[in-house]
């Protein structure tokens, strides 16, 4: 497939961390015919989740997002895939004889309006698979039993703690083929996620060489990558992760656009088996050594500002006002890591540093 310029593609009007349906309804509405726009169903206090169709091929691809309301970069992404779907180029007619694309982008309008992981009644949609107990997930699953996809796209955001393998970089991107049973072995559905997230890797690693992770495969049935990888669907999970200084994630939207249009590709031009298992696998395993600011003051003792000669600190995700906040806070780890690695780095003895760090109310975090 001929590579796009991205920049003709991204919908500028359409960005940072906070994603409602009230952001893309506009731009939802005004696909043109080709594209099938229904509700599916409804929230818990009876939002319209939407489903956009474009297609009639015989590969069916089904795509949701925001199944966590707080997660919007791959809705972004979504978005920027439709808005390529709107040309008039061979590529996109290509992909419209071959593949059918159903696109949840906000299965969880509640969560996405509260700005929360959980849905209006405080449940995980993703630990709800077997259960069924959400309208939300009800919904999906009524979705994949009439739609009968081919292959299924999760899509999620990851926290900025994760790095690939024991390397200093940043998951940008991570990816998982879910298991299907405790043992985590492998079947046929589960050997396709593995060789289209293969595909997928080496598209990526033209981009951001060595910041494509492996999620953790703990099997869990409650999860609904696990329950439709059971129900012999291939079924990926994608995890928009973090660039540097990317904390509003425009950057990484068009790295799982660009990963969505080559597992597309892929499919289409049926060049899936030209990757293997053992590609997938080599992806390295995600870390967690990461937090998003490190204070390092070697003179502690003698100055006062810090405690100790390293401070770790998280930024929490706060909604105010219509916009998302990051809010500073000490960091506890649930394992200390055997190397700690920040997205920023800052020295309490270095003039411009300490600038920073009072001008952010850093320093009245310290222990």
């Amino acid at each position: 497939m001929k590579e796009s310029n991205y920049s003709e593609i991204y919908v500028s009007n359409i960005s940072g961390r906070y994603i409602t349906y009230d952001h893309i309804d506009e731009f939802i509405n005004g696909l043109p015919s080709t594209f099938k726009i229904e509700k599916v169903g409804e929230s818990v206090r009876g939002e319209s989740i939407k489903s956009i169709t474009f297609g009639n091929g015989p590969k069916r691809i089904l795509m949701w997002s925001q199944m966590h309301g707080n997660e919007s970069t791959t809705t972004k992404a979504v978005i920027d895939l439709l808005n390529y779907l709107k040309r008039n180029v061979a590529e996109v007619s290509d992909i419209s004889n071959a593949c059918t694309l159903k696109i949840i982008p906000i299965l969880n309008p509640d969560g996405a309006r509260d700005y929360t992981r959980v849905n209006a009644n405080k449940i995980d949609l993703n630990r709800d698979a077997q259960d069924l107990s959400q309208p939300e997930s009800r919904v999906l699953r009524k979705v994949y039993q009439d739609f009968e996809p081919y292959f299924c796209f999760n899509l999620h955001d990851q926290r900025t703690i994760f790095n690939v393998g024991e390397t200093n970089k940043p998951a940008t991107v991570s990816f998982l083929a879910p298991a299907f049973d405790k043992e985590r072995n492998n079947s046929p559905s589960r050997e396709l996620s593995m060789q289209l997230i293969a595909a997928m890797n080496n598209k990526l690693q033209e981009e951001i060489p060595g910041q494509v992770g492996r999620y953790d495969d703990g099997f869990n049935a409650n999860c609904v990558g696990d329950a439709f990888q059971m129900s012999k669907t291939p079924t990926i999970l994608f995890e928009a992760g973090h660039y540097h200084e990317d904390y509003n994630r425009e950057k990484t939207r068009a790295f799982i656009f660009k990963a969505l249009l080559k597992g597309v590709s892929t499919l289409l031009n049926n060049t899936i088996l030209d990757y293997s298992i053992e590609q997938y696998l080599s992806i390295p395993e995600n870390g967690k050594q990461f937090v998003d600011v490190v204070i390092k003051n070697d003179d502690y003792i003698s100055n006062h500002l810090t405690n100790s000669k390293a401070v770790a600190i998280q930024y929490k995700e706060v909604l105010n006002k219509g916009k998302v906040e990051f809010r500073p806070e000490l960091h506890v780890f649930e394992k200390e890591p055997k190397e700690l690695f920040a997205h920023k780095t800052l020295n309490c003895n270095d003039e411009n540093d300490l600038k920073w760090l009072k001008e952010n109310d850093l320093l009245n975090l310290q222990p």
